[in-house]
């Protein structure tokens, strides 16, 4: 089967991937726990539309990163980023206009992967060490942790140790929040 200009320009995306993924601080077993979660939350959030378009996720307080008339700043991605103050940035970082054309995320591979490495690089990564259940307050806190949908925390846990057995490495501690 020959490859697609999607999968040939995502190829080129990927040692930024696994860079990205390998900057953590730690040993060879941390390494392949973060690697775990974070195809863990892509896993878990790839084909979910959670609220979508119906939902308003424009902070109009932002005016760093003000909202444009008619645009959707709803979960994209592979890990569904959401809101005016992570598309603005995002795109500013990765190269896209994140405010003005958002609906990029989901149409773009390269840009839909670089953006949810952005988003684990700025707000997941940072607490890997604190174990698996951090990631899931960082992505979805107020959602999901503290009791506020423990199916959901359950099912991103499920994902994470099958990641970590094909990985050959223990879950660790603290995996719920």
């Amino acid at each position: 089967m020959a490859a697609t200009p999607a999968a040939i320009l995502l190829a080129g995306a990927l040692p930024e991937m696994a860079l990205a993924l390998s900057c953590g601080v730690g040993s060879e077993e941390d390494s392949k726990r973060e690697i775990a979660a974070f195809f863990a939350h892509v896993t878990h959030e790839t084909g979910q539309e959670i609220n979508g378009s119906s939902r308003d996720y424009c902070d109009e307080t932002n005016t760093q990163y003000p909202c444009v008339a008619g645009k959707g700043y709803y979960g994209r991605g592979p890990i569904q980023l959401s809101w005016n103050f992570n598309y603005g940035p995002a795109g500013e970082d990765i190269g896209f206009d994140g405010l003005n054309s958002p609906e990029t995320v989901a149409s773009d591979p390269v840009v839909s992967f670089k953006t949810a490495l952005w988003y684990w690089v700025n707000f997941v990564q940072q607490v890997i060490s604190q174990g698996f259940g951090a990631t899931i307050r960082a992505i979805n806190g107020a959602l999901e942790c503290d009791g506020a949908n423990q199916a959901t925390v359950n099912a991103r846990v499920e994902y994470y140790t099958e990641y970590c057995n094909q990985l050959g490495v223990t879950p660790g501690d603290n995996l719920t929040c």
